[in-house]
């Protein structure tokens, strides 16, 4: 039984600046994890930079399960052996994610910015964000963390949750060498059958916007830029076609 982890090739992207904010894009979730770990290292090598975004979709329905997570349950095990759907370890904390009609964003940056990308400035940037759009969103009411089968099941301070009570962003962090590596997933569809059969509970209602995941992506990233103005920002494609030559590591 594979559950794939990567660890990512040295990706140059021959940009170096302050801040860098890259394109959205569309692949398997260990390309994705590994992107983020090279967005991580970048923010750590480079002095230049002190902070990376990106927004991204995933091929297929995937489930990240959070870094410190033990316990596989069997019924997982026999959706991945009949392909129902993928599973990736990721490098940030919390319990296990579907990725399946959401929205992921992954942000790294700099120990000395993290009063300015707290938790609780990035869920305020979101907030306002998503009410502009017509989503009203509030912290959810859990101060403990524990690490969840279902990252979804609980509503943590540093999670998300609409006004009918549905959890709608979850949030977890990793750090490494004076850096930060924040993923966050904003639940718009998920998949309600897929939902059931891995957690055996009914996902959250699909999102009241008559937007597409896209259009949501522009405004976040519009809104996160307007916030920013202070910051020298740089627009990054990425080119999927170096993102390949992954080690893998059986669990």
């Amino acid at each position: 039984m594979k559950i794939i982890i990567n660890k990512p090739t040295k990706l140059i992207l021959g940009i170096a600046n302050q801040a860098l904010i890259f394109s959205t894009n569309n692949l398997p979730g260990f390309d994705q994890m590994a992107l983020d770990l090279n967005s991580l290292n970048q923010t750590i090598s480079n002095p230049e930079i002190i902070l990376t975004l990106r927004f991204y979709y995933w091929t297929g329905d995937w489930l990240s399960i959070g870094y410190h997570q033990k316990e596989i349950p069997l019924h997982w095990k026999n959706l991945l052996s009949n392909g129902e759907i993928n599973i990736v370890r990721r490098p940030s904390g919390g319990g296990a994610v579907l990725h399946s009609g959401g929205i992921t964003y992954s942000l790294t940056f700099k120990k000395s910015y993290y009063k300015v990308l707290s938790y609780e400035m990035v869920n305020n940037w979101l907030i306002k964000s998503f009410r502009e759009l017509g989503l009203n969103l509030q912290y959810g009411n859990l101060r403990k963390s524990s690490i969840q089968t279902n990252c979804f099941g609980t509503s943590l301070i540093s999670d998300l949750v609409d006004q009918d009570g549905f959890k709608r962003i979850g949030s977890a962090q990793f750090r490494k060498k004076g850096a930060f590596l924040q993923h966050g997933e904003i639940q718009t569809n998920p998949s309600r059958d897929l939902w059931f059969k891995l957690f055996k509970e009914e996902a959250p209602p699909k999102v009241n916007l008559k937007l597409t995941n896209d259009e949501i992506v522009q405004h976040l990233r519009n809104s996160f830029l307007k916030n920013k103005s202070n910051i020298n920002f740089k627009n990054v494609a990425i080119d999927n076609k170096k993102v390949k030559n992954f080690n893998e590591k059986n669990y």
